[in-house]
């Protein structure tokens, strides 16, 4: 104690100076916007730099199962491609493309919060923008929140923020997709009407009203289901296709027909 005094005592003018430099520095991020959002970005890139290399070593240890993946994936793309009754050469219109697809890796994985959160390592120098899709082989997995130069925050569907349209497959009954943080593989599906039939283990897939993912996306199926408390609408668990707990490779996708989606509609409410 007697040697923590006296290196306060000798020391004192330097840990004064380090103190209010963080105070100064606290207040300036604070107070002024662009400092905040400049340093927030820079804490993204920062942290993303961490755990990308955490996320590399780990990753060498698990190539043999990703690699299987992979191959399912690639067995199950290849059997539908062959059986698509089609041109043996098939002429590419790139100009009537809605979707673009970039691929990224997760370097960092949260589903045990109210709000989770998961890195991936592509960003802005890659062309990912805020509110593009983000979903893996298996189904949806969330919408990105915010972009560093070259790392990306996305907004899991295990976030008690999100709000996705997703429907009943098959049918034009629609609802919304959140989370009530009970389960991290269960997700609900609201404001179904209670006209519409259900059955447990019926699909659950993307809507056409999300300007964000294609239509018929796969999520999950009905577990289980129930009446609100005013007895007009479904309340439905959704046992999702996609093991949140172990994410690695994913795939944004970008509309780009969204921008010129929203202006239209925000002309209409603004009564031009």
């Amino acid at each position: 104690m007697q040697q923590i005094i006296r290196f306060i005592i000798r020391y004192k003018i330097s840990l004064l100076y380090v103190l209010l430099l963080t105070v100064a520095f606290t207040l300036t991020v604070q107070s002024h916007s662009y400092h905040k959002s400049r340093f927030f970005n820079s804490a993204n890139s920062f942290t993303g730099g961490i755990y990308q290399t955490t996320n590399n070593f780990t990753s060498y240890f698990g190539l043999g199962t990703e690699n299987q993946k992979l191959l399912e994936e690639n067995k199950r793309l290849k059997s539908i491609l062959f059986n698509l009754k089609v041109p043996e050469t098939i002429e590419l219109d790139t100009s009537k493309t809605t979707y673009v697809v970039t691929s990224a890796r997760v370097i960092k994985n949260s589903f045990a919060n109210p709000r989770n959160y998961i890195t991936i390592n592509k960003g802005k120098a890659d062309g990912l923008k805020q509110d593009m899709g983000v979903i893996t082989s298996n189904g949806i997995l969330g919408i990105i929140e915010s972009t560093s130069e070259h790392f990306a925050i996305v907004q899991s569907i295990l976030n008690t923020k999100s709000n996705i349209n997703a429907k009943i497959k098959n049918t034009d009954r629609f609802g919304s997709l959140v989370w009530n943080t009970k389960k991290f593989n269960v997700v609900q599906l609201v404001d179904i009407p209670r006209l519409v039939p259900l059955k447990i283990g019926d699909t659950i897939v993307t809507g056409a009203s999300s300007s964000i993912f294609p239509e018929n996306i796969p999520i999950g199926t009905i577990k289980s289901f129930d009446l609100t408390t005013s007895k007009s609408y479904y309340s439905i668990d959704v046992d999702l296709f996609n093991d949140m707990t172990n994410i690695k490779n994913v795939y944004i996708i970008n509309n780009i027909d969204r921008p010129e989606l929203l202006q239209l509609e925000s002309e209409i409410e603004n009564g031009q």
